[in-house]
């Protein structure tokens, strides 16, 4: 019976590479399945910060993930599993199309993203697997804050200064964008640290 499983952590906790391992060993074995993602910091790939990376499908908002488990199917006769990276930028809809795809095409789904966004809140998509997921599991890989202290929370940095508000999807370079809450500016660079609770909360406290 197929299932869906939803792996969490922040940012440096493996999430990628897990993910990679996944779909290589089950495709290795002679499964057929699906390596999708979105936002990943290598275009159309799954790709992990110790160097790895594999081509990927896209997944855009309008993409219908029910229909294309389904369309593989009918192409190639079967479809065992799913591995979704990034997945926390995933539609809540999109999200229920995989728990479909579960229930009905008896395929697993394997999801990893991030918990929450730079403001300390729920990404859309990762609340829906919370509620939806068979099985939810935290990384076992922690990262650390700078003070060595358990790294909890993903902060954005704008030209070096913490923020808390803006556009909860940007990346790389905000391109003059006011999207994190500054005044618009040609040269802003957008970077992410990993902080504990403590220092997270440090700036706003400032």
């Amino acid at each position: 019976m197929a299932e869906m499983t939803f792996y969490f952590g922040t940012m440096g906790s493996g999430k990628s590479t897990q993910a990679l391992q996944i779909h290589h060993n089950l495709s290795t074995s002679g499964q057929n399945g699906l390596l999708l993602t979105q936002l990943d910091r290598a275009v159309s790939a799954v790709s992990s910060r110790l160097g790895v990376s594999e081509p990927a499908i896209e997944v855009g908002a309008t993409l219908d993930l029910y229909r294309l488990a389904d369309d593989v199917i009918a192409e190639h006769g079967t479809l065992e599993y799913m591995v979704c990276d990034e997945a926390q930028f995933y539609r809540p809809a999109q999200v229920d199309q995989l728990a479909d795809v579960v229930d009905l095409l008896d395929a697993d789904v394997y999801a990893f993203g991030l918990l929450t966004d730079f403001r300390g809140v729920l990404f859309e998509g990762s609340a829906r697997f919370l509620e939806v997921a068979d099985h939810r599991q935290e990384l076992q890989v922690e990262a650390r804050c700078w003070c060595t202290r358990r790294a909890t929370h993903n902060a954005r940095l704008v030209d070096g200064k913490q923020v808390y508000e803006g556009e909860v999807v940007v990346v790389g370079d905000t391109g003059g964008r006011d999207a994190a809450g500054l005044e618009p500016s040609d040269d802003l660079e957008v970077t992410y640290e990993l902080l504990c609770r403590r220092h997270w909360n440090e700036a706003r406290r400032a």
